[in-house]
């Protein structure tokens, strides 16, 4: 027996062990002692990962391609697959700035690149037949006239975020028998012509996540739209969360939007709902600019009645010692909500498990970090017993990577600060109460409780008035080099 055979056996044990009798336990004590990773493997420039159906393998997008990983054995994952250069034998190949990679059964999207890039440049998404994970094949390549900063894969139907300088627009195209197919846009602009008096970067479609039939879309400044997309070639409006108000927007000076794009009250960057569909997730992804806002959080928000919206909690961003756009990200990225766990990633600020069992008093159960080394992009839970992150790495220092982590609660032994102004805490919490030093428990508990609050001023709902929204993008109005650099 090879060593790979016998790490599986014994680590496949491992994770199954604190599953045991109870079967269906989402957390496990598999991995004893201070929370820290299971295992990691080095990928450069790792962006978005995404698990396999099986919690097998994992993909990541690294910038030039993608790779995949075997994670069958979570504390020694390996890559088991990577290409880069993808298209290179076109005039205008090769893919670039891929940084979004989804996955539906068989089939795993590859789209870029994410942002607008200056000349004569290749863009859409490749379509892979990923049956054997260690062996893609592509299937198909579909081209757009427009950069893609994200995708999604649902039913056969690719869903890409179509940011098109003077419109954004959900674009959908059919991929079910492997001949993609554009089917369907759908645009906020449509159903109110005074989006396009707004720039588009502060309306910019940042993500798409659909589930049974419902678009969740990320508008940033416009806050998050739910689209009936279960017929793609005639999708329709069904509600909107959050946002800040058209006419609001609307009065932004020209010389303001790149910092109103950076700091809150908008950026609604990604969201997703639990399994049900009752409860949505939208984080925001903000800065500090100007000395005005800081890093964004997550909202939970109660939609079992979609028309009429509840505000549950927040979590907040770990602590910064400097919250530019130039200084210590900590802000939310990427999430994964699945049963009554809530994955998150902080960029520098680490990743992080809560128990939403309650969800209007989200519990921190673990949280890691190493600033100076991960800036962690995602969190998405793989099996019932550990999940995968990726991180970009620090300032190019070449160690990026895909890490993965127990779904336990316990706490960092001696983690690192995140703060250095005198009475800032470090950051750290135990959801128990104990091993906390007096600073560490300012910031023990990371959430804030709204159940009395409802949905903010901008939200709107079929039956409601029409004008309310946000947008206007950096890309169109401070350039592609700009965007580049203030959009992750």
């Amino acid at each position: 027996m090879d060593r790979r055979s016998f790490l599986r056996g014994v680590g496949g044990a491992m994770a199954l062990g604190a599953v045991g009798a109870a079967g269906a336990a989402e957390t496990t004590a598999a991995h004893p002692g201070p929370y820290r990773p299971l295992g990691s493997v080095s990928i450069t420039n790792a962006r978005e990962a995404v698990p396999d159906p099986s919690g097998d393998y994992a993909y990541v997008a690294t910038a030039d391609g993608f790779a995949t990983v075997d994670v069958r054995v979570p504390s020694d994952p390996r890559i088991a697959f990577q290409a880069s250069d993808l298209l290179s034998d076109r005039e205008t190949g090769p893919l670039r700035l891929i940084q979004d990679v989804k996955v539906e059964g068989d089939r795993l999207v590859a789209a870029g690149p994410a942002d607008p890039l200056r000349g004569d440049v290749l863009q859409g998404f490749l379509l892979y037949d990923v049956s054997d994970p260690e062996n893609p094949k592509q299937v198909a390549f579909h081209e757009t006239q427009f950069p893609i900063h994200n995708c999604f894969i649902r039913d056969g139907v690719v869903y890409l975020t179509g940011n098109m300088g003077e419109t954004n627009a959900l674009v959908m195209v059919d991929v079910s028998d492997g001949t993609p197919e554009e089917v369907g846009r759908w645009s906020i602009a449509d159903r109110n012509p005074g989006w396009n008096e707004v720039p588009t970067g502060l309306w910019t479609l940042h993500d798409v996540w659909v589930q049974d039939g419902l678009a969740y879309l990320s508008h940033w400044d416009a806050g998050t739209y739910i689209v009936d997309v279960s017929d793609p070639s005639n999708p329709s409006f069904v509600a909107r969360i959050g946002g800040r108000p058209l006419s609001e927007l609307r009065k932004v000076p020209s010389e303001q939007v790149s910092a109103q794009v950076l700091r809150p009250p908008g950026n609604a960057h990604y969201a997703m709902t639990s399994d049900d569909g009752s409860l949505l997730g939208v984080n925001k992804e903000a800065w500090e600019s100007e000395g005005q806002g800081g890093p964004g959080g997550l909202v939970l928000w109660n939609i079992a009645d979609p028309a009429n919206p509840e505000r549950l909690a927040t979590i907040d961003a770990p602590p910064s010692p400097d919250p530019s756009i130039g200084g210590t990200w900590t802000t939310s990225h990427n999430f994964d909500i699945v049963g009554d766990r809530l994955f998150t990633s902080w960029y520098q600020g680490g990743v992080k498990i809560h128990d939403i069992s309650d969800p209007a008093s989200p519990r921190r159960m673990a949280w890691w970090r190493q600033p100076e080394e991960t800036s962690f992009w995602t969190a998405k839970r793989a099996t019932k017993g550990f999940y995968i992150a990726s991180s970009m790495g620090r300032r190019n220092n070449g160690k990026g990577g895909l890490y993965t982590f127990p779904i336990e609660e316990d706490v960092q032994k001696d983690p690192p600060s995140l703060t250095t102004a005198a009475g800032n805490a470090t950051g750290n919490a135990s959801t128990s109460g104990t091993g906390t030093t007096a600073t560490e428990r300012a910031f023990a508990d990371d959430t804030t409780t709204e159940r009395s609050a409802t949905a903010e001023s901008g939200s709107e709902t079929a039956g409601g008035v029409p004008g309310f929204g946000v947008g206007a993008a950096l890309a169109g109005l401070v350039g592609a080099g700009a965007w580049r650099r203030f959009r992750g």
